[in-house]
């Protein structure tokens, strides 16, 4: 039998960046350069540091503008035009030696409508608009960081009729040559800012606006090879204030009992645990966290739902959680749950619990039976 190679001892911590380059391996992408605002040397430096960590990734970049002068700068050679029948033939040679190449937009053709038309004909699986105009805002002045299809057509038009001068029409023909993308295959497209475009590419939280084929997000049991991503979401909550700090053991009990909100079935938007305690026949949520990102598309709800329908699927009587947040309180009691004493959980909860956090705990408790 031959020997099982020595685990590292000292295992990397999850980084969402290399989870990032690991699903951009081996693949190509589009980036359109909208020059909405223009670069500046900190955008400049931002947009050429993400194209050379692509670049040694092993990931083939197609950049699309309309300034075929800035886009021969950002990759140290003439650019194509995506015309005639061997464009593609063309394009994909050159891309055999070289992972960036540049394709500007023909006479009369703006730049949206060559991105649908490029990334469709390529079959891509991800176009970044790299501009002002794909990022889209809600009436408070929040960032909206998820657009589903179904939702298109109305923000298009919403621009055409709110945004002043030529820029809603503009927006609108964007938004229009998206949901043909989305509608056409395009798994992932999104905007952002220039400055914005590392965080968008390889953080979970984003800068910018994603653009989502399906109407709803997924709630399922974490498989083993999402533990990490899930303790790094756990982590960012502990550093937010939203969630305990908990010892290793702990943390993988989490784990093991943990569940998470899925959009587009693999980006991890939020987190949960249902911790039994089997003597009460109750379940306790625990670590409830999502990103910032999903907020507004109740990822919390659709993570306390799964909760609740597993313990009433596990023949619990109740299902419980604990916090010192009013806001968190609020939340809960919001999806069904009452305000209870905390010696209507069970005892066991308390045990080793910091005095301190005993004083301003609040329990809630939804019945199942």
């Amino acid at each position: 039998m031959r020997a099982m190679p020595e685990r590292p001892k000292n295992r990397a911590p999850f980084s969402e960046r290399d989870f990032y380059l690991a699903e951009f391996h081996g693949r190509t992408l589009a980036m359109a350069m909208s020059q909405q605002p223009a670069l500046d040397e900190r955008s400049s430096a931002v947009v050429t540091n993400v194209l050379r960590d692509l670049a040694d990734n092993g990931t083939r970049v197609i950049l699309l503008g309309e300034d075929s002068d800035l886009l021969a700068s950002l990759t140290s050679s003439p650019t194509l035009e995506a015309v005639g029948p061997g464009w593609v033939g063309s394009a994909w040679r050159r891309l055999q030696s070289q992972p960036l190449i540049g394709v500007a937009t023909s006479t009369g053709e703006t730049l949206p409508t060559l991105c649908s038309r490029v990334a469709l004909e390529l079959r891509l699986a991800k176009l970044v608009w790299i501009g002002s105009r794909g990022v889209l805002w809600l009436s408070d002045k929040r960032r909206q960081s998820l657009v589903h299809l179904a939702g298109l057509a109305a923000r298009a038009e919403e621009a055409e009729r709110n945004v002043g001068g030529g820029e809603g029409k503009e927006i609108a023909s964007l938004l229009r040559e998206i949901e043909k993308m989305v509608r056409g295959g395009v798994a992932s497209v999104s905007a952002c800012m220039p400055e914005g475009l590392s965080d968008e590419l390889f953080t979970y939280a984003g800068s910018g606006t994603f653009y989502s084929p399906e109407g709803h997000i997924k709630v399922r049991s974490l498989a083993l090879d999402e533990f990490d991503a899930a303790e790094n979401l756990m982590a960012r909550g502990v550093e937010e204030g939203f969630l305990l700090a908990r010892s290793q053991a702990a943390l993988e009990i989490t784990l093991a009992h943990g569940f998470g909100a899925f959009v587009e079935g693999r980006y991890l938007a939020g987190i949960g645990a249902l911790l039994p305690h089997p003597q009460d026949e109750a379940g306790e949520i625990a670590s409830l966290y999502a990103l910032t990102r999903f907020v507004g598309e109740g990822v919390g709800k659709h993570l306390i739902k799964f909760a609740v329908e597993r313990g009433r699927a596990l023949g619990m009587r109740y299902v419980f959680a604990c916090t010192t947040l009013e806001r968190v309180e609020a939340f809960f009691k919001n999806s069904g749950f009452r305000v209870v004493s905390p010696d209507e959980v069970p005892l066991n909860k308390w045990i080793d619990y910091r005095e301190d956090r005993m004083k301003s705990v609040r329990c809630l408790k939804i019945d199942l039976d």
